[in-house]
């Protein structure tokens, strides 16, 4: 999954990647020409008192170093911007990709687990992609051409490189194959603490409510432990690593030190010695700075399944190849024989539902609690596809149209009306953004919400924060309904949006609407009878059946459950 995310996603930018490897082949090659030239000042210079020779070398290695420090800050600049480009690219492809799946595959993933994925996971492989073009790219050519260039000034110690490279070598693939697994648990368990956090921030209100502060406070340090355990296991681990490492180099150094000593009673030359011990440094240190790798592919592995698991999964709602992309009728819809089964569930949700909405037509619908009402209106705009029977818009088939025509033709206010962080006139353009401040007045005042945001600081320029929460949850719902009205759609779905609003206010706006949008469709799914006792039909749901389709007077008279349903509120009133 790695190899195939980082071949997708940084194959468009070889140009700097092959920047890289020239300037780090370069930097290599001159940090391995260094040791020689301090070799022949030793041997040439400092042994024979040539003072001339030992500055004239020495100013050349002050050249070769300036070069090598000029090649590791542009290759590090190369490197910087492929990984950024890569994370930039990966995190728009999981959002884009996010954007198309379904109710289905995002309750599949988890809204935190996709934040998740979409942010420390893109980062983890990020990371491992600068680290391989500021380190990986010049540890096996520091590797190779010092073990080369070591046997060239004396091979008789060279079983030294080849005793102790394996030995690292062995050490290291030890520790990081315990290291995996944790790093594993980690991305899950941060996985977890998102949600927990989420949840805990979202539902503030209900905690604080239900005094549960200690309780969510405990139950947000269980999880939070459970990452900081994956990371100290992953941490002690990894710690162990850097002690080996040095504990190898520094025995092979006192191993060339030692043994070097006999070779230079034979007639080694005392600069041929510190040679020898820089490359052994060298290639150790490169062996060292594979461990970084070695520390960080594992993790960024890990990273890349869980991003490409999204990537590759297929939304179950495509694009039809050749979409409807006109519509001639206006308006319209038509459920036929539509039913509708949760993957995994044991029963179907809606079974054999039919009805129609003609243009300008009001249809209503009611039931219970649990009766499919919102999984229903949510198969019009296809938010869901129906899993048997068709649902026609205009006479068409939605799984065949253009979700962009669909979209437009459908206005639809949600059961939990959401509003994005900005200012009212930002939210009401959400589907038209160039609609003009007269008509955003127009669909404030439909919606009668046009008082108390003349009321608020700023007006339609008034600060709304992430999710609605600076208002009121009857204010939040007529902010949704007038951006649906601006937006001016052909058919509008209310999904129970009536719910916060007092019995006047909802009258009001039910007869603004039929005023000023009588051209237009509604499908109207509410609790409350007198929300939909004006509609040309009511459709009564029971356990995902209809069981009822008539006005209200017709399914009073001669429907059981709508009877019980209109005498259990009345009753409630009565109450009251």
């Amino acid at each position: 999954m790695l190899i195939a995310l980082l071949r997708r996603y940084l194959g468009p930018r070889w140009r700097l990647l092959v920047g890289v490897l020239v300037f780090q082949l370069a930097q290599s090659l001159a940090a391995l020409y260094l040791p020689t030239l301090n070799a022949d000042i030793i041997n040439n210079g400092v042994a024979k008192g040539d003072t001339g020779y030992i500055v004239r070398i020495g100013g050349w290695m002050l050249l070769v170093t300036l070069a090598q420090v000029a090649c590791s800050i542009t290759a590090v600049y190369f490197g910087a911007r492929a990984a950024m480009g890569l994370g930039r690219d990966v995190r728009l492809a999981v959002f884009t990709k996010v954007g198309e799946f379904s109710e289905r595959e995002v309750q599949l993933f988890g809204a935190p687990s996709l934040i998740t994925r979409s942010t420390n996971d893109v980062q983890q492989v990020q990371m491992l992609v600068l680290m391989s073009c500021t380190m990986m790219v010049s540890a096996p050519i520091t590797a190779v051409g010092g073990v080369i260039l070591a046997i060239q000034q004396d091979g008789r110690l060279s079983w030294i490189i080849a005793v102790a490279v394996p030995v690292l070598l062995i050490c290291v693939s030890a520790v990081v194959s315990r290291m995996v697994p944790w790093f594993r648990k980690m991305q899950g368990r941060i996985d977890a603490v998102n949600r927990v956090l989420r949840e805990q921030l979202t539902g503030i209100r209900v905690v604080r409510a239900f005094v549960r502060e200690d309780i969510e406070t405990d139950r947000f340090e269980k999880v939070n432990a459970d990452v900081m355990e994956a990371g100290l296991n992953a941490g002690r681990w990894m710690t162990t690593m850097f002690p080996i490492v040095m504990l190898i180099l520094n025995l092979a150094s006192v191993a060339v030190i030692w043994f070097g000593a006999f070779r230079v009673q034979d007639g080694m030359p005392i600069g041929a010695l510190t040679a020898f011990l820089s490359y052994l440094v060298q290639i150790l240190m490169a062996v060292m700075m594979a461990t970084f790798m070695a520390v960080m592919v594992p993790r960024a592995a890990v990273s890349a399944t869980r991003i490409s698991e999204v990537l590759d999964t297929d939304p179950s709602i495509s694009t039809p190849r050749a979409p409807v992309e006109h519509l001639e009728e206006s308006g319209t819809i038509e459920l036929a024989g539509v039913g509708f089964h949760y993957p995994g569930a044991e029963q179907p949700v809606l079974t054999d539902v039919s009805f129609r909405v003609g243009r300008g037509e009001t249809v209503a619908i009611i039931g219970s609690t649990g009766a499919g009402k919102t999984t229903l209106v949510n198969l019009l705009p296809r938010l869901f596809d129906a899993t048997a029977g068709a649902v026609y818009v205009d006479g068409v088939d939605v799984a065949t149209l253009d979700p962009e025509l669909l979209w437009s033709r459908i206005g639809l206010v949600p059961q939990k009306p959401y509003l994005f962080s900005g200012t009212v006139a930002t939210n009401l353009r959400y589907g038209k953004p160039d609609a003009t401040e007269e008509e955003l007045w127009r669909a404030l005042e439909i919606a009668q919400a046009a008082d108390f945001v003349r009321e608020m600081d700023g007006g339609l320029d008034a600060v709304i924060a992430q999710g609605g929460t600076s208002v009121s949850g009857g204010q939040r719902q007529r902010l949704a309904i007038a951006r649906a009205l601006v937006k001016r759609p052909e058919i509008y779905v209310f999904d129970d949006s009536f719910s916060a609003l007092d019995l006047a206010t909802d009258a009001r706006l039910r007869a603004a609407l039929r005023r000023e949008e009588g051209t237009a469709s509604f499908v109207i799914v509410a609790q409350r009878v007198s929300t939909i006792v004006d509609a040309d039909r009511i459709v009564v749901l029971e356990d995902g059946r209809v069981v009822g389709i008539g006005t209200h007077e017709e399914l009073r008279e001669g429907n059981a459950t709508y009877a019980e349903i209109v005498e259990s509120q009345l009753a409630v009133q009565e109450a009251r």
